[in-house]
């Protein structure tokens, strides 16, 4: 731990995750929330738990902290945040997997930059170092999701967000699948895995060692673990992972209930979001040690799809939680020169797209950003490296 007595935590953010972290602060000992940092005007964050460790200067919140808690959402503010963050030599902490899957890669190397337990991504990272500390060998790092639906109304997502206390992207984004999509696509990245297609498999099972089998056979036949997520309605709020064993434990594995094999699955059916957090903090702060990051080469990416016809001079204020598109899993190198989904804000169609499109960089203009510069950077270099490793196939070839 450091030598200070209480490690101060800057806060970015002020909705449901950072509120709900901040109270839960009350509770723990060695721990204070120092600043928030906010874009909206201080006096209108009515209700807000700490109102006067509120700011709108980043340079304050950096002056004032030990560690940078980032909870925003908003892959591009965040990419603002983390680095003059790192910049000042302070360890970032996230619960934003918009960031990681957009411009999180840029950031690998370059400080200590994780995300926490608490959210699907961190949860399936802390329990795949469970299951491996377990000797099972992973082949599916799994995602439950309630309900699917593409293309939702308006009128069914203000109800929605309205009865569970969350904002209309928010709720949008969860219904439409993109959440689902960044997450696993992040999970992938960062825990050595796979997409097995674009969009992913989500295999529609109530019976989940049925359907996280199916997901392992998949993974079997690809050759390599994936991430991808089971659609139920009746499983619990969770991740899971599934995995193989010694075949000598096939006895004593189904003494502990879990069924014949060869595929077992491993549940952890409580996810305890801004609870979980500090967990993270800790490691970082006493063990300098990072839980997950998107990998300095990441495989996935989540594009843009269009929900309906747009036309040249149409607007889309953000792309996460639009009526407009959602987001989707693809790999970098299928896909190369499309948007991805956390860049989408304050964009302009330029050409005529039809629903069912994935929008390329051409399709649109975006306001520059790091965020934007970022991901180029990551693309280019992932294409680079993949064209490298096709010239070292043919040259042993020949």
């Amino acid at each position: 731990m450091m030598d200070s007595p209480v490690v101060r935590i800057g806060v970015v953010g002020t909705g449901f995750i950072s509120s709900h972290f901040i109270m839960a602060l009350d509770r723990q000992e060695g721990f204070k929330a120092s600043r928030v940092l906010t874009r909206r005007p201080v006096d209108g964050c009515t209700g807000f738990p700490r109102p006067e460790l509120l700011t709108n200067s980043l340079a304050e919140l950096i002056e004032n902290s030990d560690v940078v808690l980032e909870c925003t959402g908003d892959a591009i503010h965040a990419t603002d945040v983390v680095a003059a963050a790192l910049s000042a030599n302070l360890p970032v902490v996230t619960m934003n997997s918009e960031f990681h899957i957009t411009a999180g890669s840029y950031f690998v190397g370059k400080g200590l930059v994780t995300e926490a337990e608490g959210d699907q991504p961190g949860c399936q990272a802390a329990l795949k170092e469970e299951v491996l500390d377990m000797g099972f060998e992973p082949l599916v790092y799994g995602n439950i999701k309630g309900f699917l639906n593409q293309d939702p109304t308006l009128e069914d997502m203000t109800y929605w967000g309205n009865r569970s206390g969350i904002s209309l992207p928010m709720v949008t984004s969860f219904t439409d699948g993109t959440k689902v999509q960044i997450e696993q696509a992040f999970v992938a990245n960062g825990l050595g895995a796979e997409v097995a297609k674009p969009g992913l498999l989500g295999v529609p099972d109530d019976d989940l060692r049925t359907g996280g089998s199916a997901l392992a056979e998949a993974a079997e036949k690809l050759g390599k673990p994936i991430a991808d997520y089971v659609l139920s309605l009746k499983l619990p709020h969770g991740v899971f992972v599934v995995g193989k064993h010694d075949p000598r434990q096939k006895g004593a594995l189904r003494y502990l209930k879990l069924g014949d094999g060869p595929y077992y699955v491993v549940l952890k059916h409580n996810i305890f979001v801004h609870l979980e957090i500090l967990r993270t903090i800790k490691r970082v702060m006493n063990q300098g040690r990072i839980l997950l990051d998107n990998s300095a080469r990441p495989v996935a990416s989540v594009c843009t799809v269009v929900k309906r016809d747009l036309k040249p001079g149409d607007k889309i204020a953000s792309g996460i939680g639009s009526f407009d598109v959602r987001g989707e899993a693809v790999r970098i190198v299928d896909t190369a020169g499309h948007v991805p989904i956390g860049l989408l804000a304050d964009a302009v169609i330029k050409r005529p797209l039809k629903r069912g499109d994935i929008i390329g960089m051409d399709d649109v203009e975006l306001p520059d950003s790091l965020a934007l510069r970022a991901w180029k950077d990551i693309e280019r270099s992932v294409l680079s490296g993949q064209s490298g490793e096709a010239e070292k196939k043919s040259a042993l070839a020949s």
